[in-house]
């Protein structure tokens, strides 16, 4: 079984933000280059790597998706030397301070460390009581505000730090496991490929923006027009305060969900490889939008039938998100079951129940 970690290590030690991913995605490159028979970039940076079917020629194609983008926080205003920021994407406020950071400062083309600091509470408003707002947190690079002022301009990204963490139980821990975890779950599914055969031409995709505006979705399944899509992102995992039914185990599957943007019938079929390969999975139920490139893929041109496959991440928006290495693996090698079981009318077979 290939062993994923030193490459999902690397991924979640670089920055990409949403809307500036070449960091990430220059490892990607690397990665995937001997696994793809193609590899380019889109108009907007997604990632597209095709790995040709054997089948007849014109061959039905499958995208599975991925997105490389993480959420992070941009400089809004500078007051005395300290940076007053903003998110990009969505960010659980709470746990901020006290993180390292890399401030991306654009007047002096550096990379400054920083950390995530709160003011002392007799020092903000009274109404604030004991709601941290991003209002109220500041960057402090240790520099004095000259220095600021020379480096850093408002509108300098600023990425969390903090190096991957192993837990116990093959458990990995940093910030952008969300939605990296999904790129190495892919990485797996095109290693075992080498050595499976398959009829359908394989897009593996890692999108742009996903955080913020879903355009690496919308754009790359126009230009592409797969017959079908697979996506894989990561859902809520149970933890402190998180146990109903929107939560699933860590370490116990794959997660199969079912909803608005995900097609019935795909989601038959790998419920049922996933019985057969004695794989196991759970069932996710999104009730409407499922906050994922799934919805973009959907409803691009005539409508793209698209599942949605998952695993379980734990602290989901912060920058200590935790994964299970086993559920990434299991992800993958059901991928690549699924890919080199599709026949060549497949598309055909499908029907709406």
């Amino acid at each position: 079984m290939t062993d994923i970690l030193p490459f999902l290590k690397s991924l979640i030690s670089v920055s990409g933000l949403s809307g500036y991913e070449s960091p990430v995605a220059d490892l990607i490159i690397e990665k995937w280059r001997p696994l793809v028979d193609e590899i380019n970039l889109s108009r907007v940076g997604s990632l597209h790597g095709l790995k040709r079917g054997t089948g007849t020629s014109p061959r039905p194609s499958l995208m599975i998706a991925t997105h490389m983008d993480a959420i992070g926080l941009r400089v809004s205003r500078i007051v005395d030397g300290f940076l007053h920021v903003t998110r990009v994407g969505g960010i659980d406020v709470r746990v901020l301070p006290g993180a390292p950071v890399t401030v991306h400062a654009s007047g002096s083309n550096e990379e400054l460390p920083g950390v995530i600091v709160l003011p002392p509470a007799h020092f903000l408003p009274e109404s604030v009581g004991e709601k941290i707002l991003i209002e109220h947190l500041l960057v402090d690079t240790g520099l004095l505000p000259r220095d600021v002022a020379k480096k850093v301009r408002v509108g300098d990204l600023v990425s969390f730090a903090n190096e991957p963490l192993e837990l116990a139980g093959e458990v990995l821990s940093g910030h952008s496991v969300d939605n990296r975890a999904s790129i190495a779950a892919l990485t797996i599914c095109l290693e075992e490929l080498k050595n499976k055969p398959h009829l359908w031409d394989v897009w593996a995709v890692a999108t742009v923006q996903e955080e913020t505006t879903l355009l690496g979705a919308y754009t790359s399944a126009f230009e592409l027009r797969p017959q079908m899509a697979i996506v894989v992102d990561g859902s809520f995992a149970k933890g402190p305060g998180a146990s109903g039914w929107q939560t699933s185990a860590m370490g116990k599957g794959v997660g199969l969900c079912i909803g608005p943007n995900m097609h019935p019938f795909l989601h038959k079929k790998l419920k049922e490889l996933a019985e057969r390969l004695e794989i196991p999975w759970f069932l996710d139920v999104t009730v409407s939008h499922s906050g994922t490139d799934a919805f973009a893929i959907q409803v691009t041109a005539e409508g793209i039938p698209t599942a949605l496959v998952e695993f379980p991440i734990r602290y989901m928006h912060t920058p200590v998100e935790s994964v299970s290495l086993k559920d990434i693996q299991r992800t993958g090698r059901l991928l690549a079951e699924f890919i080199a079981a599709l026949e060549e009318n497949f598309i055909e077979t499908i029907v709406w129940d």
